[in-house]
Protein backbone atom coordinates (compact mmCIF):
# COMPACT_ATOMS: atom_id res chain seq x y z
CA UNK A 1 0.00 0.00 0.00
CA UNK A 2 2.83 2.29 0.02
CA UNK A 3 4.47 4.00 -3.02
CA UNK A 4 7.38 3.75 -4.21
CA UNK A 5 8.66 7.38 -2.01
CA UNK A 6 7.93 4.99 0.99
CA UNK A 7 4.60 7.40 1.59
CA UNK A 8 1.20 6.49 2.24
CA UNK A 9 -0.84 7.69 -0.69
CA UNK A 10 -4.28 8.93 -0.41
CA UNK A 11 -6.92 6.45 -1.45
CA UNK A 12 -10.32 8.30 0.33
CA UNK A 13 -11.33 11.72 1.70
CA UNK A 14 -11.45 11.74 4.94
CA UNK A 15 -15.72 12.76 5.08
CA UNK A 16 -16.17 11.17 2.39
CA UNK A 17 -16.35 7.60 4.63
CA UNK A 18 -20.16 6.32 4.92
CA UNK A 19 -21.60 3.12 6.55
CA UNK A 20 -21.29 1.29 2.99
CA UNK A 21 -17.52 1.53 3.28
CA UNK A 22 -17.07 -0.97 6.13
CA UNK A 23 -15.17 -3.34 6.02
CA UNK A 24 -12.75 -1.43 3.33
CA UNK A 25 -9.28 -0.33 3.73
CA UNK A 26 -8.63 2.99 3.48
CA UNK A 27 -5.41 5.39 3.74
CA UNK A 28 -6.44 9.28 4.53
CA UNK A 29 -4.05 12.10 4.59
CA UNK A 30 -4.82 15.28 6.48
CA UNK A 31 -4.59 17.44 9.62
CA UNK A 32 -4.92 16.64 13.25
CA UNK A 33 -7.56 18.41 14.67
CA UNK A 34 -8.45 17.15 18.32
CA UNK A 35 -6.78 13.43 20.20
CA UNK A 36 -8.36 12.40 22.97
CA UNK A 37 -6.23 8.98 25.36
CA UNK A 38 -8.81 7.17 26.76
CA UNK A 39 -6.31 5.41 29.02
CA UNK A 40 -5.09 3.13 26.37
CA UNK A 41 -7.41 3.95 23.33
CA UNK A 42 -6.11 7.10 21.71
CA UNK A 43 -8.56 8.75 19.25
CA UNK A 44 -7.70 11.33 16.49
CA UNK A 45 -10.17 13.32 14.88
CA UNK A 46 -8.43 13.77 11.22
CA UNK A 47 -9.30 16.46 8.76
CA UNK A 48 -9.01 17.32 5.72
CA UNK A 49 -10.89 19.47 3.07
CA UNK A 50 -13.84 17.50 2.27
CA UNK A 51 -14.43 16.89 6.63
CA UNK A 52 -13.70 15.16 9.90
CA UNK A 53 -13.61 11.47 10.42
CA UNK A 54 -12.45 9.76 13.69
CA UNK A 55 -9.53 7.13 13.85
CA UNK A 56 -8.47 5.18 16.44
CA UNK A 57 -5.66 3.76 17.66
CA UNK A 58 -5.74 0.44 19.20
CA UNK A 59 -2.15 -1.50 20.79
CA UNK A 60 -3.37 -4.33 21.07
CA UNK A 61 -4.04 -4.18 16.94
CA UNK A 62 -1.16 -2.46 16.42
CA UNK A 63 1.56 -1.10 18.57
CA UNK A 64 3.95 0.72 16.72
CA UNK A 65 1.41 3.71 15.38
CA UNK A 66 -0.12 3.63 18.87
CA UNK A 67 3.09 3.92 20.43
CA UNK A 68 3.56 7.33 17.95
CA UNK A 69 -0.22 8.52 18.26
CA UNK A 70 0.39 9.05 22.14
CA UNK A 71 3.07 11.74 20.35
CA UNK A 72 0.78 13.60 17.83
CA UNK A 73 -0.17 16.74 18.53
CA UNK A 74 -2.71 19.29 17.03
CA UNK A 75 -2.07 20.29 13.21
CA UNK A 76 -0.11 17.33 12.54
CA UNK A 77 -0.25 16.70 8.79
CA UNK A 78 -0.29 12.95 9.33
CA UNK A 79 -1.20 9.99 6.61
CA UNK A 80 -3.27 6.82 8.26
CA UNK A 81 -4.10 3.33 6.91
CA UNK A 82 -6.61 1.06 8.28
CA UNK A 83 -9.98 -0.81 7.89
CA UNK A 84 -13.17 1.66 8.25
CA UNK A 85 -15.20 -0.08 10.96
CA UNK A 86 -18.79 0.80 12.63
CA UNK A 87 -19.02 2.89 15.98
CA UNK A 88 -19.98 0.86 18.96
CA UNK A 89 -23.24 1.48 19.56
CA UNK A 90 -23.76 5.13 21.93
CA UNK A 91 -20.63 6.15 20.57
CA UNK A 92 -22.29 7.44 17.18
CA UNK A 93 -21.55 11.18 16.63
CA UNK A 94 -24.93 12.31 14.57
CA UNK A 95 -23.43 16.06 13.99
CA UNK A 96 -21.03 14.60 11.57
CA UNK A 97 -21.71 13.05 8.08
CA UNK A 98 -19.02 10.12 9.26
CA UNK A 99 -20.13 10.08 12.69
CA UNK A 100 -21.23 6.36 12.38
CA UNK A 101 -18.14 5.05 11.12
CA UNK A 102 -13.96 4.91 12.42
CA UNK A 103 -10.75 4.13 10.74
CA UNK A 104 -9.04 1.38 12.89
CA UNK A 105 -5.23 2.39 12.29
CA UNK A 106 -3.03 -0.16 11.03
CA UNK A 107 0.14 2.51 9.97
CA UNK A 108 0.88 5.78 10.88
CA UNK A 109 2.94 8.36 9.05
CA UNK A 110 3.85 11.48 9.96
CA UNK A 111 3.98 13.75 7.26
CA UNK A 112 5.07 16.84 8.94
CA UNK A 113 4.90 18.33 12.02
CA UNK A 114 3.44 21.74 13.43
CA UNK A 115 4.07 24.27 16.29
CA UNK A 116 1.33 24.84 18.79
CA UNK A 117 -1.21 26.99 16.10
CA UNK A 118 -1.83 30.98 17.63
CA UNK A 119 -6.16 29.67 17.29
CA UNK A 120 -7.74 26.22 17.35
CA UNK A 121 -8.99 25.32 14.25
CA UNK A 122 -12.79 25.18 14.90
CA UNK A 123 -15.86 27.08 13.46
CA UNK A 124 -15.38 29.73 16.29
CA UNK A 125 -12.13 30.76 16.99
CA UNK A 126 -12.52 33.50 19.45
CA UNK A 127 -10.07 35.56 18.14
CA UNK A 128 -9.37 38.81 16.79
CA UNK A 129 -9.97 39.26 13.01
CA UNK A 130 -5.87 40.69 12.97
CA UNK A 131 -4.62 37.65 14.35
CA UNK A 132 -6.60 35.62 11.79
CA UNK A 133 -5.39 37.59 9.00
CA UNK A 134 -2.34 37.46 9.89
CA UNK A 135 -1.96 33.62 9.82
CA UNK A 136 -4.52 33.50 7.07
CA UNK A 137 -2.84 29.97 6.08
CA UNK A 138 -4.13 28.59 9.10
CA UNK A 139 -7.33 30.56 9.12
CA UNK A 140 -8.12 29.02 5.71
CA UNK A 141 -8.15 25.55 7.44
CA UNK A 142 -11.42 26.47 9.51
CA UNK A 143 -14.60 24.99 7.97
CA UNK A 144 -16.26 28.20 8.06
CA UNK A 145 -13.58 29.61 5.29
CA UNK A 146 -13.80 26.30 3.45
CA UNK A 147 -17.13 26.45 3.00
CA UNK A 148 -17.03 30.09 2.04
CA UNK A 149 -14.25 29.45 -0.76
CA UNK A 150 -16.21 26.19 -2.10
CA UNK A 151 -19.55 28.74 -2.05
CA UNK A 152 -17.28 31.43 -4.32
CA UNK A 153 -15.76 28.23 -6.71
CA UNK A 154 -19.61 27.50 -7.28
CA UNK A 155 -21.06 30.59 -7.92
CA UNK A 156 -18.44 31.61 -10.03
CA UNK A 157 -18.66 28.28 -11.99
CA UNK A 158 -22.86 28.70 -11.85
CA UNK A 159 -22.32 32.84 -13.28
CA UNK A 160 -20.18 31.11 -16.36
CA UNK A 161 -22.07 28.63 -17.15
CA UNK A 162 -25.45 30.79 -16.89
CA UNK A 163 -23.73 33.73 -19.56
CA UNK A 164 -22.56 31.25 -21.60
CA UNK A 165 -25.73 29.72 -22.28
CA UNK A 166 -26.94 33.26 -23.34
CA UNK A 167 -24.47 33.46 -25.29
CA UNK A 168 -21.66 35.67 -24.02
CA UNK A 169 -17.99 35.55 -24.91
CA UNK A 170 -16.08 35.87 -21.53
CA UNK A 171 -13.04 38.56 -22.80
CA UNK A 172 -10.25 39.41 -20.39
CA UNK A 173 -9.13 43.07 -20.58
CA UNK A 174 -5.57 44.43 -19.44
CA UNK A 175 -5.11 45.12 -15.69
CA UNK A 176 -2.06 48.28 -16.74
CA UNK A 177 -4.32 50.40 -18.50
CA UNK A 178 -4.34 54.31 -18.42
CA UNK A 179 -5.31 56.77 -15.93
CA UNK A 180 -9.43 58.11 -16.14
CA UNK A 181 -11.71 59.62 -13.94
CA UNK A 182 -14.37 56.70 -12.50
CA UNK A 183 -14.80 58.20 -9.59
CA UNK A 184 -12.46 56.91 -7.29
CA UNK A 185 -8.20 57.24 -6.89
CA UNK A 186 -6.57 55.37 -9.49
CA UNK A 187 -4.06 53.20 -8.07
CA UNK A 188 -0.65 53.95 -10.48
CA UNK A 189 2.01 51.68 -11.69
CA UNK A 190 5.23 53.69 -13.13
CA UNK A 191 6.52 52.52 -16.22
CA UNK A 192 10.25 51.36 -16.12
CA UNK A 193 10.89 51.77 -20.23
CA UNK A 194 8.77 54.59 -20.57
CA UNK A 195 9.93 57.24 -17.82
CA UNK A 196 8.00 59.94 -15.82
CA UNK A 197 4.27 57.69 -17.59
CA UNK A 198 2.42 55.73 -15.37
CA UNK A 199 -0.43 52.81 -16.09
CA UNK A 200 -3.11 52.97 -13.94
CA UNK A 201 -4.85 49.85 -12.40
CA UNK A 202 -8.98 49.89 -13.80
CA UNK A 203 -11.77 51.18 -11.21
CA UNK A 204 -13.94 48.78 -13.77
CA UNK A 205 -13.07 47.51 -17.28
CA UNK A 206 -15.50 50.23 -18.90
CA UNK A 207 -13.99 52.02 -21.82
CA UNK A 208 -12.76 48.65 -22.52
CA UNK A 209 -15.83 46.67 -22.92
CA UNK A 210 -17.78 49.95 -24.59
CA UNK A 211 -14.62 49.35 -27.06
CA UNK A 212 -15.66 45.11 -27.23
CA UNK A 213 -19.33 46.51 -28.04
CA UNK A 214 -17.92 49.15 -30.87
CA UNK A 215 -15.67 45.94 -31.80
CA UNK A 216 -18.98 43.88 -32.33
CA UNK A 217 -19.05 41.18 -29.85
CA UNK A 218 -22.30 41.95 -28.79
CA UNK A 219 -22.58 39.95 -25.79
CA UNK A 220 -19.10 40.49 -23.37
CA UNK A 221 -18.53 39.49 -19.53
CA UNK A 222 -15.68 38.30 -17.47
CA UNK A 223 -14.89 38.02 -14.02
CA UNK A 224 -12.69 41.24 -13.45
CA UNK A 225 -10.42 42.05 -11.15
CA UNK A 226 -10.71 45.98 -9.87
CA UNK A 227 -9.04 48.40 -8.13
CA UNK A 228 -9.59 51.68 -6.12
CA UNK A 229 -7.47 53.59 -3.86
CA UNK A 230 -10.87 54.65 -1.37
CA UNK A 231 -11.55 54.52 2.26
CA UNK A 232 -12.19 50.83 3.26
CA UNK A 233 -15.52 49.49 5.35
CA UNK A 234 -16.77 45.78 5.71
CA UNK A 235 -17.97 45.87 2.07
CA UNK A 236 -14.82 47.48 0.79
CA UNK A 237 -11.57 46.30 -0.71
CA UNK A 238 -9.11 48.00 -2.51
CA UNK A 239 -9.21 44.98 -4.96
CA UNK A 240 -12.21 43.50 -5.54
CA UNK A 241 -14.26 41.05 -8.56
CA UNK A 242 -17.12 42.00 -10.73
CA UNK A 243 -19.06 40.01 -12.49
CA UNK A 244 -18.88 42.54 -15.87
CA UNK A 245 -20.97 42.80 -18.56
CA UNK A 246 -21.79 44.45 -21.52
CA UNK A 247 -24.47 44.12 -24.33
CA UNK A 248 -25.21 45.56 -28.02
CA UNK A 249 -28.56 46.10 -29.19
CA UNK A 250 -30.52 46.58 -25.54
CA UNK A 251 -32.98 48.76 -23.80
CA UNK A 252 -33.06 48.56 -19.99
CA UNK A 253 -35.60 45.87 -19.54
CA UNK A 254 -33.35 43.36 -21.00
CA UNK A 255 -30.04 43.53 -19.30
CA UNK A 256 -32.83 43.64 -16.06
CA UNK A 257 -34.07 41.01 -17.66
CA UNK A 258 -30.91 39.04 -17.86
CA UNK A 259 -29.87 39.76 -14.49
CA UNK A 260 -32.80 38.60 -12.24
CA UNK A 261 -32.54 35.53 -14.26
CA UNK A 262 -28.63 35.11 -12.89
CA UNK A 263 -29.93 35.89 -9.47
CA UNK A 264 -32.50 33.58 -9.49
CA UNK A 265 -30.15 30.69 -10.86
CA UNK A 266 -27.40 31.29 -8.12
CA UNK A 267 -29.98 31.74 -5.13
CA UNK A 268 -31.59 28.20 -6.09
CA UNK A 269 -28.55 26.19 -7.17
CA UNK A 270 -26.11 27.75 -3.94
CA UNK A 271 -29.66 28.28 -1.50
CA UNK A 272 -32.46 26.31 -2.66
CA UNK A 273 -34.15 29.63 -2.57
CA UNK A 274 -36.64 30.72 -5.30
CA UNK A 275 -36.72 34.32 -5.81
CA UNK A 276 -39.81 36.20 -7.10
CA UNK A 277 -39.09 38.14 -9.94
CA UNK A 278 -38.78 40.84 -12.07
CA UNK A 279 -37.60 42.52 -9.01
CA UNK A 280 -39.56 45.75 -8.29
CA UNK A 281 -38.66 49.45 -9.65
CA UNK A 282 -37.98 52.55 -8.05
CA UNK A 283 -37.28 55.89 -8.97
CA UNK A 284 -34.24 57.36 -7.28
CA UNK A 285 -36.46 60.60 -6.19
CA UNK A 286 -38.63 58.14 -4.43
CA UNK A 287 -36.13 56.01 -2.96
CA UNK A 288 -34.59 58.94 -1.59
CA UNK A 289 -37.59 60.41 -0.45
CA UNK A 290 -39.52 56.86 1.31
CA UNK A 291 -35.62 55.63 2.84
CA UNK A 292 -33.20 58.35 3.33
CA UNK A 293 -30.94 56.22 0.82
CA UNK A 294 -30.75 54.80 -2.76
CA UNK A 295 -29.62 51.40 -1.39
CA UNK A 296 -32.86 50.76 0.56
CA UNK A 297 -33.32 48.01 2.89
CA UNK A 298 -37.12 46.90 1.88
CA UNK A 299 -37.03 44.09 4.85
CA UNK A 300 -39.13 46.31 6.75
CA UNK A 301 -41.07 49.48 6.56
CA UNK A 302 -40.47 52.78 9.17
CA UNK A 303 -40.86 54.35 5.62
CA UNK A 304 -40.07 58.69 6.35
CA UNK A 305 -43.00 61.11 5.71
CA UNK A 306 -42.71 64.13 5.00
CA UNK A 307 -44.52 66.29 7.11
CA UNK A 308 -43.92 70.00 6.48
CA UNK A 309 -47.36 70.92 5.09
CA UNK A 310 -48.94 69.57 8.48
CA UNK A 311 -46.11 72.16 10.77
CA UNK A 312 -45.12 75.07 8.71
CA UNK A 313 -48.03 76.88 10.60
CA UNK A 314 -47.81 75.48 13.83
CA UNK A 315 -46.02 77.61 16.83
CA UNK A 316 -42.93 75.58 16.64
CA UNK A 317 -40.63 77.92 15.68
CA UNK A 318 -37.85 75.21 14.99
CA UNK A 319 -40.28 73.51 12.65
CA UNK A 320 -41.85 76.44 11.38
CA UNK A 321 -38.34 78.15 10.39
CA UNK A 322 -36.91 75.05 8.41
CA UNK A 323 -40.27 75.06 6.16
CA UNK A 324 -40.10 79.01 5.68
CA UNK A 325 -36.21 78.41 4.60
CA UNK A 326 -36.96 76.38 1.87
CA UNK A 327 -36.05 73.15 3.98
CA UNK A 328 -38.61 70.51 5.06
CA UNK A 329 -39.50 68.09 8.25
CA UNK A 330 -39.72 64.45 7.94
CA UNK A 331 -40.07 62.00 10.22
CA UNK A 332 -40.16 58.04 10.91
CA UNK A 333 -42.90 56.30 12.84
CA UNK A 334 -41.85 53.40 15.13
CA UNK A 335 -44.45 50.68 16.22
CA UNK A 336 -44.17 50.13 19.74
CA UNK A 337 -41.78 52.61 20.36
CA UNK A 338 -43.67 54.70 23.25
CA UNK A 339 -42.04 52.31 25.69
CA UNK A 340 -38.67 54.16 25.14
CA UNK A 341 -37.72 56.14 28.26
CA UNK A 342 -36.73 59.39 28.86
CA UNK A 343 -33.41 58.26 28.35
CA UNK A 344 -33.54 56.11 25.61
CA UNK A 345 -35.23 59.22 23.67
CA UNK A 346 -31.85 61.37 24.71
CA UNK A 347 -29.59 58.81 23.68
CA UNK A 348 -31.20 59.34 20.14
CA UNK A 349 -30.31 63.30 20.05
CA UNK A 350 -26.63 62.76 20.39
CA UNK A 351 -27.20 59.70 17.25
CA UNK A 352 -29.14 61.90 14.57
CA UNK A 353 -26.34 64.67 15.02
CA UNK A 354 -23.60 62.36 14.77
CA UNK A 355 -25.44 61.37 11.45
CA UNK A 356 -25.41 65.73 10.66
CA UNK A 357 -28.61 66.43 12.14
CA UNK A 358 -29.01 69.73 14.28
CA UNK A 359 -31.77 68.03 16.70
CA UNK A 360 -34.47 65.75 16.86
CA UNK A 361 -37.79 65.74 18.02
CA UNK A 362 -39.90 63.22 19.06
CA UNK A 363 -43.53 62.45 20.03
CA UNK A 364 -44.99 59.44 21.72
CA UNK A 365 -48.82 58.38 20.60
CA UNK A 366 -51.06 58.01 23.68
CA UNK A 367 -54.83 56.55 23.58
CA UNK A 368 -57.52 58.62 21.29
CA UNK A 369 -54.82 60.30 19.05
CA UNK A 370 -53.04 62.44 22.52
CA UNK A 371 -49.60 62.67 22.66
CA UNK A 372 -46.96 62.85 24.68
CA UNK A 373 -43.79 65.38 23.85
CA UNK A 374 -41.98 68.54 24.93
CA UNK A 375 -43.28 70.03 21.54
CA UNK A 376 -46.99 68.87 21.77
CA UNK A 377 -47.90 72.33 23.35
CA UNK A 378 -46.52 74.01 20.10
CA UNK A 379 -49.22 72.24 18.05
CA UNK A 380 -52.99 72.69 17.82
CA UNK A 381 -55.17 69.12 18.70
CA UNK A 382 -55.71 69.07 14.91
CA UNK A 383 -52.35 69.47 14.31
CA UNK A 384 -51.23 66.43 16.36
CA UNK A 385 -54.35 64.30 14.76
CA UNK A 386 -52.86 65.27 10.80
CA UNK A 387 -49.38 64.74 11.38
CA UNK A 388 -50.02 61.23 13.56
CA UNK A 389 -52.50 60.27 10.59
CA UNK A 390 -50.21 61.31 7.78
CA UNK A 391 -47.34 58.85 9.82
CA UNK A 392 -50.23 56.42 10.19
CA UNK A 393 -49.17 55.83 14.11
CA UNK A 394 -51.13 54.20 16.37
CA UNK A 395 -50.89 54.22 20.40
CA UNK A 396 -47.79 52.89 21.78
CA UNK A 397 -45.87 54.09 18.51
CA UNK A 398 -43.11 56.53 18.80
CA UNK A 399 -42.63 59.18 15.96
CA UNK A 400 -38.81 60.63 15.76
CA UNK A 401 -38.44 64.18 13.26
CA UNK A 402 -35.89 66.56 12.15
CA UNK A 403 -36.05 70.00 10.58
CA UNK A 404 -33.09 70.21 7.89
CA UNK A 405 -32.70 70.59 4.06
CA UNK A 406 -34.27 67.60 2.35
CA UNK A 407 -31.14 65.73 1.32
CA UNK A 408 -29.98 66.32 5.19
CA UNK A 409 -33.57 65.07 6.46
CA UNK A 410 -34.02 62.41 4.39
CA UNK A 411 -30.02 61.25 5.22
CA UNK A 412 -29.88 60.97 9.28
CA UNK A 413 -33.54 58.90 9.21
CA UNK A 414 -32.65 56.96 6.59
CA UNK A 415 -29.89 56.27 9.18
CA UNK A 416 -31.74 56.24 12.07
CA UNK A 417 -33.99 53.90 10.03
CA UNK A 418 -31.70 51.00 9.65
CA UNK A 419 -30.45 51.23 13.34
CA UNK A 420 -34.04 51.26 15.16
CA UNK A 421 -34.63 48.27 12.78
CA UNK A 422 -31.63 45.91 14.10
CA UNK A 423 -32.67 47.59 17.41
CA UNK A 424 -36.23 46.34 17.23
CA UNK A 425 -35.25 43.25 15.56
CA UNK A 426 -37.75 44.13 13.09
CA UNK A 427 -34.99 42.81 10.31
CA UNK A 428 -36.05 39.66 9.32
CA UNK A 429 -32.09 37.50 8.86
CA UNK A 430 -33.63 34.71 6.10
CA UNK A 431 -35.27 37.23 3.75
CA UNK A 432 -33.76 38.64 0.45
CA UNK A 433 -35.77 41.67 -0.63
CA UNK A 434 -34.09 42.86 -4.16
CA UNK A 435 -35.56 45.98 -5.82
CA UNK A 436 -33.98 47.86 -9.06
CA UNK A 437 -32.97 51.80 -8.52
CA UNK A 438 -34.15 53.83 -11.85
CA UNK A 439 -33.84 57.20 -12.82
CA UNK A 440 -30.65 58.40 -11.61
CA UNK A 441 -29.69 61.66 -12.29
CA UNK A 442 -26.55 62.25 -14.23
CA UNK A 443 -25.01 65.14 -12.22
CA UNK A 444 -24.55 65.90 -8.63
CA UNK A 445 -22.86 69.60 -7.77
CA UNK A 446 -19.66 69.22 -6.03
CA UNK A 447 -19.55 71.65 -3.26
CA UNK A 448 -15.61 70.98 -3.10
CA UNK A 449 -14.75 70.91 -6.56
CA UNK A 450 -17.15 74.08 -7.51
CA UNK A 451 -18.56 72.00 -10.35
CA UNK A 452 -21.01 69.15 -11.73
CA UNK A 453 -19.81 65.62 -11.30
CA UNK A 454 -20.92 62.61 -12.63
CA UNK A 455 -23.16 60.75 -10.24
CA UNK A 456 -22.04 57.15 -11.73
CA UNK A 457 -19.69 58.02 -14.54
CA UNK A 458 -19.94 60.27 -17.97
CA UNK A 459 -20.69 57.65 -20.01
CA UNK A 460 -24.23 57.12 -19.12
CA UNK A 461 -26.56 57.52 -21.66
CA UNK A 462 -29.16 60.75 -20.69
CA UNK A 463 -32.95 59.61 -21.27
CA UNK A 464 -33.67 60.60 -24.36
CA UNK A 465 -36.32 63.28 -23.67
CA UNK A 466 -34.00 65.08 -21.27
CA UNK A 467 -30.75 65.58 -24.09
CA UNK A 468 -32.40 69.12 -24.25
CA UNK A 469 -31.24 70.39 -20.15
CA UNK A 470 -27.61 69.34 -21.00
CA UNK A 471 -27.19 73.22 -22.30
CA UNK A 472 -30.05 74.82 -20.27
CA UNK A 473 -30.48 72.85 -16.93
CA UNK A 474 -27.93 70.16 -16.80
CA UNK A 475 -28.63 69.25 -12.60
CA UNK A 476 -32.01 67.98 -14.11
CA UNK A 477 -31.22 65.09 -16.67
CA UNK A 478 -31.44 61.90 -15.41
CA UNK A 479 -29.57 59.28 -16.79
CA UNK A 480 -30.42 55.61 -18.01
CA UNK A 481 -28.65 53.93 -15.54
CA UNK A 482 -30.26 51.86 -13.07
CA UNK A 483 -28.97 49.68 -9.42
CA UNK A 484 -29.57 46.51 -8.30
CA UNK A 485 -29.97 46.63 -4.29
CA UNK A 486 -30.77 43.87 -2.03
CA UNK A 487 -31.12 43.90 1.65
CA UNK A 488 -29.51 47.69 1.72
CA UNK A 489 -26.70 46.94 0.01
CA UNK A 490 -25.76 47.67 -3.48
CA UNK A 491 -24.75 44.69 -5.72
CA UNK A 492 -24.46 46.49 -9.01
CA UNK A 493 -24.66 49.29 -11.34
CA UNK A 494 -25.41 49.55 -14.95
CA UNK A 495 -26.71 51.99 -17.62
CA UNK A 496 -27.51 52.43 -21.20
CA UNK A 497 -24.02 53.77 -22.31
CA UNK A 498 -23.46 57.02 -24.81
CA UNK A 499 -22.63 56.04 -28.12
CA UNK A 500 -22.57 59.09 -29.81
CA UNK A 501 -20.08 61.32 -29.91
CA UNK A 502 -21.63 64.38 -30.02
CA UNK A 503 -23.41 63.33 -27.09
CA UNK A 504 -20.34 62.12 -25.11
CA UNK A 505 -18.67 65.94 -26.15
CA UNK A 506 -21.91 67.59 -24.43
CA UNK A 507 -21.52 65.60 -21.39
CA UNK A 508 -17.81 66.31 -20.90
CA UNK A 509 -18.29 69.99 -21.56
CA UNK A 510 -20.97 70.01 -18.92
CA UNK A 511 -17.93 68.31 -16.60
CA UNK A 512 -16.25 71.15 -17.48
CA UNK A 513 -13.93 68.86 -19.54
CA UNK A 514 -12.02 70.78 -22.17
CA UNK A 515 -11.78 69.52 -25.80
CA UNK A 516 -8.16 69.18 -25.41
CA UNK A 517 -8.37 67.45 -22.08
CA UNK A 518 -11.09 65.11 -23.91
CA UNK A 519 -8.77 64.51 -26.67
CA UNK A 520 -6.25 63.45 -24.55
CA UNK A 521 -7.84 61.14 -22.30
CA UNK A 522 -10.68 59.96 -24.43
CA UNK A 523 -9.52 60.56 -27.90
CA UNK A 524 -9.81 56.89 -28.57
CA UNK A 525 -13.55 56.62 -27.35
CA UNK A 526 -14.78 59.24 -29.43
CA UNK A 527 -13.01 58.13 -32.57
CA UNK A 528 -14.32 54.59 -31.43
CA UNK A 529 -18.06 56.19 -31.51
CA UNK A 530 -17.44 57.52 -35.72
CA UNK A 531 -17.25 53.95 -37.03
CA UNK A 532 -20.81 52.76 -36.18
CA UNK A 533 -20.39 52.42 -32.30
CA UNK A 534 -24.10 50.33 -31.68
CA UNK A 535 -26.06 51.27 -28.79
CA UNK A 536 -25.38 49.24 -26.13
CA UNK A 537 -25.75 48.96 -22.16
CA UNK A 538 -24.47 46.76 -19.45
CA UNK A 539 -24.01 46.55 -15.60
CA UNK A 540 -21.03 45.09 -13.17
CA UNK A 541 -22.41 43.14 -9.96
CA UNK A 542 -19.88 43.20 -7.50
CA UNK A 543 -19.68 39.40 -6.34
CA UNK A 544 -18.07 39.48 -2.98
CA UNK A 545 -20.56 41.43 -2.32
CA UNK A 546 -22.97 39.17 -3.57
CA UNK A 547 -21.39 35.78 -1.72
CA UNK A 548 -21.25 38.24 1.57
CA UNK A 549 -25.08 38.37 1.50
CA UNK A 550 -25.74 34.87 0.18
CA UNK A 551 -23.32 33.34 2.85
CA UNK A 552 -24.46 35.38 5.94
CA UNK A 553 -21.02 36.68 6.33
CA UNK A 554 -20.25 39.50 8.40
CA UNK A 555 -18.14 41.47 5.79
CA UNK A 556 -16.14 40.50 2.27
CA UNK A 557 -13.41 39.55 3.94
CA UNK A 558 -14.68 36.61 4.41
CA UNK A 559 -15.50 35.74 1.26
CA UNK A 560 -11.51 36.59 -0.27
CA UNK A 561 -8.85 34.05 0.60
CA UNK A 562 -6.57 36.55 1.35
CA UNK A 563 -8.10 40.08 2.16
CA UNK A 564 -6.89 43.56 3.10
CA UNK A 565 -7.48 45.58 6.46
CA UNK A 566 -9.36 48.17 6.95
CA UNK A 567 -6.23 50.16 6.34
CA UNK A 568 -5.44 48.75 3.24
CA UNK A 569 -2.99 46.29 4.45
CA UNK A 570 -2.18 42.42 3.59
CA UNK A 571 -1.11 41.29 7.09
CA UNK A 572 -0.15 37.88 5.61
CA UNK A 573 2.28 38.86 3.56
CA UNK A 574 3.08 42.35 5.17
CA UNK A 575 1.90 44.21 1.71
CA UNK A 576 2.13 47.27 1.04
CA UNK A 577 6.08 47.04 1.90
CA UNK A 578 9.00 49.38 0.89
CA UNK A 579 11.35 49.06 -1.80
CA UNK A 580 15.16 49.43 -2.70
CA UNK A 581 16.53 52.81 -3.76
CA UNK A 582 17.83 50.67 -6.28
CA UNK A 583 14.56 49.33 -7.49
CA UNK A 584 13.25 53.10 -7.53
CA UNK A 585 15.94 54.47 -9.27
CA UNK A 586 15.32 52.19 -12.45
CA UNK A 587 11.60 53.31 -12.36
CA UNK A 588 12.83 56.96 -12.10
CA UNK A 589 11.47 57.50 -8.93
CA UNK A 590 12.54 59.57 -5.75
CA UNK A 591 11.09 59.48 -2.62
CA UNK A 592 10.30 62.76 -1.38
CA UNK A 593 11.76 63.90 2.37
CA UNK A 594 9.53 64.10 5.22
Amino acid sequence: MEDKKGGLKRSRNCGDLRKEDIGKEVILNGWLQSSRDHGGLVFIDLRDRSGIVQVIFDPQAEKSSHGKAKDLRSEYVLAVRGKVRERPKGTENHNLPTGEVEVAVQELEVLNKSRTPPFEIFDETGVSEEIRLKHRYLDLRRPPMQRNLRFRHKAALLARNYLDKEGFLEVETPILTRSTPEGARDYLVPSRVNPGSFYALPQSPQLFKQMLMVGGIEKYFQLARCFRDEDLRKDRQPEHTQIDMELSFVEEEDIHKLVEGLMAHLFESLLGRKLETPFPHLPYEETMARYGSDKPDLRFGLEIEDVSEKVKNSQFKIFQGAVSKGGCVRGISLPGGGKFSRKELDELVPQATGYGAKGLAWLKVKEEGKAESPIAKFFAPEELQGIIGQMKAAAGDLILFVADKPETAGAVLGQLRLDLAERLNLVKKDEYKFTWITEFPLFEYSEEEKRLTALHHPFCMPREEDLKLLETDPLKVRARTYDLVLNGEELGTGSIRVHRRKVQEEIFKCLKISSQEAQEKFGFLLEAFQYGAPPHGGIALGLDRILMLMSGSRSIREVIAFPKTQSAVDLTFNAPSSVTEEHLAELHIRLREE
